[in-house]
């Protein structure tokens, strides 16, 4: 049985990102690794400096523990309209957020992981929170991140932006998200999102071909294709998210890559209010 991990700090971005994936993991009949990672205030650098209480670390345990079981009762409660009911199992553990969810990863079935974001709404906001950089460069599995004011839909569109450069590693990509979403049966749209004098014969001889390959070999049904064109990356998924209708955007990750091209700079700025869907972002491999 697969799990989706659910990372929370008890927030009420994390609780309502917690109220997503578990509705997702009732959707891929998936189990439930409910996990919070904390820190023992003695072990954090300088904390002879730090003014909260130095609680014993039992009683940080015991906090935990207590606070994961109110929220596995909360979102078990509220999203019980699936005939698939996911088994919760909360963890509690000391240590760094990156290493704690790395390690539950390493040694579960773990097929997402989700997590809420904070600061802004959109785009802006999944740079913004304390460990969202670090978990898109390390995680080894697709991340889900949930903004604040994402609704509680069914995942019925799904767009994976990308500009193919590198078709090869999108169609791995592709692949690996069909296999995640295929209990969803939602509809998968490739978006090409491109500049107009990439508009040539030899960029259209190549995507043909990747899409003659995707058809082959995907063994999944809905999935359709569109070119968005514009002169600036960002606008052209501006318009993509204005008018596609998409539950979910989805993208790969990789070193100085498509989705690193849009996450700095002036387009966060003007983005951030009005992105509110989850993002997933598919790891790339080495």
């Amino acid at each position: 049985m697969k799990n989706i991990l659910i990372a929370t700090d008890f927030s009420e971005n994390a609780a309502h990102a917690a109220a997503y994936g578990y509705r997702l993991a009732a959707k891929l009949q998936a189990n439930v690794l409910l996990c919070n990672a904390f820190m023992v205030p003695a072990e954090l650098p300088e904390a002879g400096m730090v003014t909260w209480p130095m609680y014993e670390y039992d009683d940080l345990l015991e906090d935990g523990r207590q606070a994961l079981h109110e929220l596995k009762t909360k979102i078990e409660h509220e999203n019980n309209t699936d005939d698939y009911k996911p088994l919760v199992h909360c963890v509690n553990e000391a240590g760094p957020v990156v290493s704690v969810i790395d390690e539950l990863v390493r040694k579960n079935r773990v097929a997402v992981t989700v997590i809420g974001t904070h600061g802004q709404t959109g785009i802006g906001n999944y740079i913004l929170g304390n460990h969202a950089r670090q978990l898109i460069n390390n995680s080894t599995v697709p991340l889900l991140l949930v903004p604040a004011v994402a609704k509680m839909s069914p995942v019925k569109k799904i767009a994976f932006a990308t500009d193919f450069k590198q078709p090869e590693k999108d169609i791995d990509a592709i692949y690996e998200l069909i296999a995640l979403i295929k209990p969803l049966n939602a509809e998968l749209l490739i978006a090409h999102v491109h500049h107009e004098k990439e508009n040539t014969a030899e960029t259209k001889k190549k995507i043909d071909r990747f899409l003659t390959e995707l058809s082959n070999k995907a063994d999944y049904p809905n999935i359709y294709y569109r070119m968005v064109q514009s002169h600036k990356t960002e606008n052209g998924l501006q318009w993509l998210y204005e008018h596609g209708n998409i539950d979910v955007f989805a993208m790969l990750h990789r070193r100085h890559n498509f989705l690193e091209s849009i996450i700095p700079g002036s387009y966060t700025q003007k983005i951030a209010s009005e992105i509110n869907i989850p993002l997933l972002v598919i790891p790339g491999k080495n």
